[in-house]
Order: structure tokens, then C-alpha cells, then sequence
């Protein structure tokens, strides 16, 4: 469970309010998820874990979700 550490802080990382900073916000994530499963190569409970966590944050409300924004009655768009 060692390697669980590295991962759970990614859960606790603030979303921007701002819709424009969504994407490089998403990005980030996406990018250090890919790279830190690469690189540490964490075991499958740990992994199994992770997923399942961040499944039931996704899914447990709207805008909860660390991969896409808050967006109540309306669409969020850049513009």
C-alpha cells in the first residue's frame, strides 16, 4: 500500500472555479496519472484502490468529479 500515498494526495487537489483553467486543470491530472502508473508501476491492489475511489467521487454527485467541471444549468465554455 505503499505506493497508495502518491496517489490519494491527486484526489485532494483543488478544481479551478474558473471554466477557462478546466482543461490544463484536466490535463495536469491526466497527465501525471499516466505518468506516475509508467513510471511506479503501482501494484493492482493499490491501483484497484485508486480507481475505485476516484469511480465513486465521479459518481456520487455532479461536479465532484476531478476530470470535468461544475456545470450547473448551463455549459461551460471558454468563451
Amino acid at each position: 500500500m505503499y505506493c497508495l500515498q502518491c496517489l490519494l494526495p491527486v484526489l485532494l487537489i483543488p478544481k479551478p472555479t474558473n471554466p477557462a483553467l478546466m482543461e490544463t486543470h484536466v490535463m495536469f491530472i491526466v497527465l501525471y496519472l499516466v505518468g506516475f502508473f509508467l513510471e511506479r508501476k503501482p501494484c493492482t491492489i493499490c491501483s484497484v484502490v485508486f480507481l475505485t475511489a476516484v469511480s465513486l467521487i465521479c459518481y456520487s454527485g455532479v461536479g465532484n468529479c476531478i476530470f470535468w467541471g461544475n456545470c450547473e444549468g448551463h455549459q461551460c465554455e471558454n468563451g
